[in-house]
């Protein structure tokens, strides 16, 4: 993977500022919306599927010359500072006698995983399939001897799994001329003479050839997991491109460079605020710390973040890709293969919720939990149960029908109200993970805006999550929390629907902002009261901070609206967090 997120981020934005359509290379033609369509569908259906990180770098586990190095498995070559001759040194440890391509296969069908995208070559440039290009590959240069990528071809085959290969195109750390991100403060990103030569070569001896070996043959390739675009010029690029009519239905990602948008967008180890409406995308994420294996990163994530990961993803209509990273021996690492177990476990009762669902109705998002959608039903997966038996659903529709999923035949009992539907749920969780409830409305979903109502302590937090945008301003996702972002103009409204005691208030507001947008301003309106914000720069779009305003005056109590818009803006306003509201203070 990428080495920084900020690295990642910086090639997604060139490819939105210079993003054209992976069939719109001059010698191909356009791809009808049926057509593609049609192509996407199986992975539009997923939901779920098994990243492989898996190399060279497994020898290492983690530890070079008795010290363990800092940051992900698979980056060990261009952390540690490996000398190219003594990382390729590895090969003749590697011998993975335990890699059984069945038993892989089967983990991942029986966690409910519908595809596999597994290392064909990493940054590190050693090839996990039989290269005919060169000798720097898993059969000719170790002592196991075997290609992999074919006999996880096959098993993939005869299991019903779809299986796609990740290429990094251009960073290459071992052929001479492959691109190398610096890390440790290197002005180069290359740290041994063996690794200068010439790029464009590289890519037209090493790259293109190997890309052209992976899509011929191994059967049937259902993804191309481009990653690192850097360095390539146009005709380089749409070379690589080019490559993919080998294998015509082929899904390739946003990852290639140079303008060529892919058919998937592709956050890294978070999920989005509000996905990608309009594009399909995939989360890929580590279940630790690291892609590929490290021996002493025990920091594994607990099956309930997984399983809610899963359908918040879902939620959104974007794909899960969950990632192992096997060890040198060839085997998948046990707390993976517990914790996969434990996920297909709870598919196998609630995989009608998440297969081939699409992104549910809720706009502003549930404080309960979240919701998908198929065939006219409305799947709430329920993570805080109720402690009063009474499940909210924010929609103005008159009547429905409910039902736990795992008890079709047993109605709950549904009654409409100022406030929402609400469903009378049993007084405990059957599932204390996620709990699904099917619901059918009396027609389509009409969903409104959540009130905010006081926490315990009386305050009101306007999340950014919660609020009602109208304009430019959209939801964005920085540090793991929500934010409205891209808040260009002075007709952008962001407002709220707070049920509060009437009274007098103090006003928090958390927010980030580059310093050139020192200066901009905003009111705060709730009926005729008004108060003003100016903006200071905070260092950076995701340097947040907490600023007070004057007081605020809630003239009456029940239901009121509370809206934030921009007076004056520096280029934008800002990344608005949240707001709250402190009674009395």
């Amino acid at each position: 993977m990428p080495r920084s997120l900020r690295f990642l981020l910086r090639a997604a934005l060139a490819v939105v500022l210079f993003s054209t359509s992976l069939l719109c290379a001059a010698d191909a033609p356009a791809e009808s919306k049926a057509a593609r369509d049609a192509r996407m569908k199986w992975f539009r259906e997923a939901r779920f599927g098994m990243f492989i990180h898996w190399g060279l770098y497994s020898v290492p586990a983690g530890t070079y010359r008795g010290k363990q190095i800092g940051g992900i498995g698979e980056w060990i070559m261009n952390e540690a500072e490996i000398p190219v001759a003594e990382y390729a040194g590895y090969a003749k440890q590697f011998n993975p006698v335990k890699f059984n391509a069945d038993e892989w296969v089967s983990i991942a069908k029986d966690a409910g995983m519908k595809y596999i995208v597994i290392t064909s070559k990493h940054h590190d440039g050693f090839a996990m399939f039989h290269s005919k290009t060169s000798p720097y590959n898993i059969f000719d240069a170790t002592p196991f001897h075997r290609d992999p990528l074919k006999e996880l071809g096959a098993a993939c085959k005869k299991q019903g799994i779809k299986l796609g290969f990740y290429y990094s195109q251009a960073q290459d750390w071992h052929h001479p001329g492959g691109f190398a991100y610096a890390t440790n403060n290197r002005k180069e990103g290359h740290w041994d003479k063996a690794q200068d030569g010439d790029f464009h070569k590289y890519i037209r001896e090493i790259a293109i050839p190997q890309v052209r070996e992976i899509l011929t043959n191994y059967g049937d390739v259902s993804v191309l997991w481009w990653d690192t675009p850097a360095g390539m010029n146009r005709d380089e690029v749409h070379e690589l491109a080019g490559l993919l009519k080998l294998q015509p239905k082929i899904i390739a990602n946003n990852r290639l460079g140079n303008g060529i948008a892919g058919d998937t967008e592709t956050p890294e180890q978070f999920i989005p605020a509000t996905g990608y409406p309009g594009r399909d995308w995939e989360t890929c994420m580590t279940m630790n710390d690291t892609w590929g294996y490290k021996s002493h990163d025990h920091n594994w994530k607990p099956t309930e973040t997984l399983i809610r990961n899963l359908i918040d993803i879902a939620s959104k209509g974007g794909n899960y890709l969950l990632n192992v990273g096997p060890s040198n021996e060839g085997q998948i690492p046990g707390p993976s293969v517990e914790r996969l177990q434990a996920v297909g476990a709870w598919l196998k009762v609630n995989g009608e919720a998440i297969y081939g669902t699409s992104a549910g109705p809720f706009k502003h998002g549930l404080p309960w939990g979240r919701a998908t959608q198929k065939d006219g039903k409305i799947y709430l997966h329920v993570f805080d149960w109720p402690k009063d038996g009474k499940l909210v659903v924010p929609v103005a529709n008159k009547s429905g029908k409910a039902a736990l999923l795992t008890a079709p035949g047993s109605p709950l009992e549904t009654t409409s109200g100022d406030t929402g539907l609400t469903i009378r749920v049993p007084t405990s969780a059957p599932d204390k993970i996620a709990t699904v409830i099917v619901l059918a409305l009396d027609g389509p979903a009409q969903p409104f805006m959540p009130h905010v109502k006081p926490a315990a302590d009386g305050s009101l937090v306007l999340s950014a999550a919660a609020a009602d945008i109208e304009g430019s301003a959209k939801l964005e996702d920085r540090g793991g929390q929500p934010n409205i972002g891209y808040w260009l103009d002075t007709n952008t409204k962001v407002s709220w629907i707070v049920e509060a005691p009437a009274g007098e208030y103090k006003v928090e507001t958390t927010y980030a902002a580059e310093a050139s947008c020192t200066g901009g301003t905003f009111n705060l309106v709730v009926d005729d009261e008004k108060v003003s914000g100016t903006i200071e720069g905070t260092g950076s779009w995701d340097a947040f901070k907490t600023v007070s305003l004057s007081k605020l005056k809630l003239a009456k109590g029940g239901p009121t609206t509370i809206t934030v818009q921009a007076t004056k803006i520096n280029g934008a306003l800002m990344n608005l967090r949240s707001i709250k509201l402190v009674k009395g203070a």
